[in-house]
């Protein structure tokens, strides 16, 4: 292995490899020379060819693919050694990698990309594809349908953001989960059973499966790539205590793996246990969604709905009047669909079911809110519910309810959502500073003052970086206090040139004086660049 693929002067490797053969060739001939009943020689045996993943994908890019290195083997994506395995079959490393991925981007024919994916050295070579920012799924559900649009009449589509939730895990606390349902596509486990005391929580009335499905199914889901997790509080006639749901909160609070939302689609009268516990757990970093309830009364006498820092969610009908079972008043946050409904069930793993109430309607915003923690996973759970909030289609929902806000959830191919800024004051620099290829963090400083009380919700920030494929770059913004607010994330298939781009950040949590910094990274190699200017509008 090592001399096949040591990297010095390859072109000569290949050359010996083909002297040798033809010699074969040569002596063969000359023995059939000497005795015409010897059988002629074989032909020489083709080089081996592998696999080439996603050959046939929609998008596929011709000629270019991923490569990834067997870092056991030895080899290194970022290495003279790793790299130098390409050139041998005839290839050009375009992009190295170093962390996400052990390999890098090359191009190269497909029949030598075939041959390089047959080395030992190598544990697959993937065809590259374009991407977009968003996906669009046709023919969804009524629900989905809606979302993602600010007025009927329904488009038989349904346009999210195309990381749909990823890096983002669900706790459904409910009747539990069928995991196995192949809607779920292997994302959906158990965590914690608090009915029979154990980590199995599978579901054994159904309520949980369709709320889960909602929530981030492949057909029925807003969010389609965020992992889903089962928390059965609720027994098989959808029962439970409140010692039991608290149980369920205690155990997701303790255990979530975050960026992370919740949907509690249950509740009942008012309850001070539930309550606090439902608080408490929000206060560690965990979005909720809550329903506001079935009794067409005002939802401020049921919990968890009154639970000021959760999102407590309406159910609307798909002619945008309110459900006529939905509560309302000042506690609920936002309107989503939650009559007649479709989603995932419990009776087999392809079941479906068609239910209505506010518990159909949590898990739409639920799952928008795992969508917009894939996008913006360091937000808090006050900023999930603001951006969400701020997103939605105002003044749509017909007879909302005394005391209810006018605010129906809209999914946008952002992943979030809020007003635009308004004219404020402006801070800016126009200082450059020089971005390392595949180095440390930099920083661009502005001193803000004058600015009474806290920063807005939607604190503009408007960036200009020269930098020659921008995917290579991770951005930030630092409040004065430290708090970090991701603007973008790096990205492998992002190859155009620089990032001119105004972001909006919810940094209502902030003190507005002091300096603020804008964080760049560069975590790839092969491209270099600066800061150009960035400036915040208050």
């Amino acid at each position: 292995m090592s001399v096949m693929h040591s990297p010095a002067n390859p072109p000569t490797r290949r050359r010996r490899r083909t002297t040798t053969i033809a010699g074969v060739v040569a002596a063969a001939a000359v023995m059939a020379l000497g005795a015409a009943t010897v059988a002629p020689s074989a032909a020489a045996a083709a080089p081996a060819e592998g696999v080439i993943l996603g050959a046939d994908a929609e998008g596929a890019i011709k000629d270019s693919y991923i490569v990834i290195l067997d870092e056991d083997a030895g080899f290194r994506g970022d290495s003279k050694k790793g790299r130098a395995l390409a050139a041998e079959y005839g290839g050009e490393v375009k992009r190295t990698y170093k962390e996400a991925l052990n390999g890098y981007a090359a191009e190269m024919s497909e029949t030598e990309a075939k041959r390089l994916a047959a080395d030992p050295a190598v544990a697959k070579v993937v065809q590259n594809k374009k991407v977009s920012i968003s996906a669009t799924q046709t023919n969804p559900t009524w629900g989905l349908d809606r979302i993602d649009q600010a007025s009927l009449p329904l488009s038989s589509s349904y346009t999210y953001p195309d990381s749909a939730g990823a890096g983002v895990t669900a706790y459904i606390i409910d009747t539990g989960v069928r995991i196995t349902h192949s809607n779920f596509g292997g994302r959906a486990s158990y965590g914690y059973d608090a009915v029979d005391n154990d980590n199995t929580a599978q579901d054994g009335n159904g309520h949980g499966t369709h709320v889960a499905g909602t929530v981030a199914s492949t057909t029925y889901g807003v969010a389609k790539a965020a992992k889903i997790v089962g928390v059965r509080v609720l027994d098989n006639s959808g029962s439970g205590t409140t010692a039991g749901v608290v149980a369920g909160i205690d155990w997701v609070t303790q255990n979530a793996v975050k960026p992370a939302v919740a949907n509690m689609s249950l509740g009942g009268g008012a309850d001070t246990v539930l309550d606090t516990a439902v608080a408490n757990s929000i206060a560690s970093g965990i979005t909720y969604a809550v329903a506001a309830g079935n009794e067409n009364t005002n939802a401020s006498s049921s919990s968890p709905a009154r639970v000021a820092s959760a999102i407590t969610v309406a159910s609307s009908t798909s002619s945008d009047a309110r459900s006529s079972f939905s509560n309302y008043g000042s506690v609920v946050d936002i309107f989503a669909p939650g009559s007649s409904i479709t989603s995932t069930y419990n009776t087999s793993d392809t079941a479906t079911s068609s239910l209505s109430g506010t518990s159909m309607a949590s898990p739409h915003v639920a799952g928008a809110a795992a969508v917009y923690l894939g996008a913006n996973p360091s937000a808090t759970p006050s900023q999930v519910a603001s951006a969400l909030t701020s997103a939605a289609a105002t003044g749509v929902i017909t007879s909302p309810g005394t005391g209810s806000p006018n605010r129906l959830l809209q999914i946008t191919p952002s992943g979030g959502g809020g007003t635009p800024p308004g004219d404020g004051t402006s801070f800016e620099t126009t200082t450059d500073v020089s971005i390392p290829d595949a180095g440390s963090a930099v920083y661009s400083p502005i001193t803000v003052s004058g600015v009474s009380g806290n920063a807005p919700s939607d604190l503009s920030v408007a960036v200009n970086v020269v930098h020659t494929y921008r995917g290579d770059l991770v951005i930030d913004l630092v409040a004065p206090d430290g708090s970090t607010y991701r603007l973008k994330n790096s990205s492998s298939s992002d190859s155009a040139d620089n990032v001119n781009a105004t972001y909006t950040v919810n940094a209502s949590s902030e003190v507005a004086n002091g300096t603020w910094r804008l964080k760049v990274q560069d975590v790839y190699s092969a491209d270099t660049g600066y800061i150009n200017s960035w400036k915040l509008t208050f």
